[in-house]
């Protein structure tokens, strides 16, 4: 392994290059899209605008890689993730800070993402040793049955830009892990933190060229390419549901495996005899965290009646206590949107559910920053008086927008939760665990919190989502079942009798 230990991975650092078989190169076309910071909205760097002639150069990188990587040992594969991690913990600071410059993460998240991705980078260096097969008996004799786990070949990354860092490392490193190639395509929005920054990493490792390949890109100009490329075998992607949709049908067009974690609509139901305080502090996290842009961050607050204008109006002081403004002051909690497309479609929610008759209690505005044209903060929204079918409740408004919605019993808040397409994750405070648990199991959604909030992330359980949340399930064994295949051989030790 190279010595990288003094190697600077900042804003300094030169990211116009496309990442292909080991080697940094321009797009084919020269051409390159710049990268803004959502608190200055000022150029911070300039990538690659790759063409599908790079996108088919990184795939056949990837294809020729990973077939003598398949057969590296457990032990080899174990150790590349291993030191990928600590590069990862060496450059802490440097990632931190670029996820503020790229996607205006407040320290908070910064940390966040950190401790995210080295739980997954964690997890899948365990992956290799648990890549086992099975013997099988036969029906018939003298018949021996070996079903073997095998990678599935090259792994199709396609990340967002909210959390950059660590929802491409969970589709990554596993996918290393257990001795598949990758192409990895992040978002137009985050081209360093979703994927160039991956390959500075790897460098510091001794994963072979072409293993690994980043091609950034318009979606619009490569993303169909990417998705349904020839030698894809499996995509992961991670995003809108529309997008999602348009992704997973390409896939399948392939006959590739799609792993798809599409949008959320989550509710944080509260009950008459809920722990107030607990129920409060899990909603001012779960709903204002990275301004909202998480996609199973709290979209509707539904709660009883009787402690209805209570939790409304402690809700609003928290909100209107946050700190709001630059990702660069460390004192941010609320920072900005990433881009104007986003700002302005949240803005409109809030606008049609006020003139639907809701209530404003708190922001609903932009929060200007001194230096700063045509601000990309929102101030902490809360809305009351809101009715399920009003645009801030029933769309995925993904800022930070806290619609509450009252409800006279626990039938009608279940309903409520469910009346919705999607069902990502979800959180319930009750008066104890059990009565929360008994609510749990009746929202129809693939994960769900009881005394907590709905964003929770632990590498080694199981997380998907149902209906227009997604297909497939990412972390630990189950994501390993995507990347792998099982191989059934028979071994028929004594002559089989046949029936003619």
């Amino acid at each position: 392994m190279v010595n990288h230990m003094g190697r600077d991975l900042s804003l300094e650092t030169d990211w116009n290059g496309l990442y292909i078989d080991g080697e940094r190169r321009e797009a084919a076309d020269g051409e390159t899209i710049a990268v803004e910071d959502p608190s200055t909205r000022e150029r911070i760097a300039e990538v690659p605008n790759a063409t599908r002639a790079d996108v088919d150069d990184a795939y056949e990188a990837a294809a020729a890689a990973q077939a003598e990587w398949a057969d590296a040992p457990p032990a080899r594969r174990q150790e590349v993730i291993e030191q990928f991690s600590a590069a990862l913990r060496r450059h802490r600071e440097e990632v931190i800070d670029l996820l503020a410059h790229e996607v205006g993460g407040s320290r908070t998240m910064g940390e966040t993402s950190i401790q995210i991705a080295s739980d997954h980078a964690g997890e899948a260096a365990t992956l290799p040793r648990r890549m086992k097969g099975e013997h099988v008996d036969s029906n018939i004799p003298g018949k021996e049955n070996v079903v073997q786990r095998n990678p599935k070949g090259v792994v199709t990354v396609i990340s967002p830009w909210n959390f950059p860092l660590n929802l491409s490392m969970r589709a990554v490193a596993p996918a290393i892990a257990a001795g598949n190639a990758v192409v990895l395509k992040p978002s137009t929005n985050s081209p360093i933190t979703g994927g160039l920054l991956f390959a500075e990493l790897f460098e510091e490792t001794d994963l072979p060229d072409g293993l690994i390949n980043v091609v950034t890109g318009r979606g619009s100009d490569i993303g169909d390419r990417v998705a349904g490329h020839p030698h894809s075998d499996v995509v992961a992607f991670t995003g809108s549901t529309e997008v999602g949709r348009r992704v997973s049908g390409i896939a399948g067009e392939n006959l590739a495996i799609p792993a798809m974690e599409l949008g959320g609509n989550n509710a944080h139901v509260v009950t008459g005899d809920a722990d107030l305080d607990r129920a409060i502090d899990g909603a001012v996290f779960g709903s204002f965290v990275h301004q909202g842009q998480v996609c199973i961050s709290i979209n509707r607050h539904i709660v009883h009646e009787s402690v209805y204008d209570e939790y409304v109006e402690r809700l609003t002081a928290r909100a209107e206590e946050l700190p709001v403004g630059s990702a660069h002051d460390d004192d941010t909690v609320v920072g900005p949107i990433i881009d104007e497309s986003q700002r302005d479609e949240m803005l409109g929610y809030v606008e049609g559910t006020i003139e639907a008759g809701a209530t404003l209690e708190t922001g609903g505005h932009t929060v200007d920053i001194d230096g700063v044209d045509d601000s990309l903060v929102v101030a902490p929204t809360v809305l009351s008086d809101v009715t399920p079918d009003m645009p801030a409740a029933c769309n995925e408004h993904f800022g930070p927008i806290a619609p509450v919605i009252p409800f006279s019993d626990v039938d009608e808040a279940v309903e409520i939760a469910n009346d919705t397409e999607y069902g990502l994750s979800g959180s319930v405070h009750a008066g104890d665990v059990g009565t929360g648990m008994a609510i749990a199991d009746r929202i129809e959604t693939g994960n769900v919190h009881v005394n907590d909030q709905p964003i929770n992330d632990e590498a080694h359980v199981p997380f998907s989502g149902i209906g227009a949340s997604g297909v497939g399930t990412y972390n630990s064994d189950a994501f390993l079942s995507e990347i792998t295949e099982a191989k059934w051989i028979s071994l028929q030790h004594e002559p089989r009798e046949y029936p003619f």
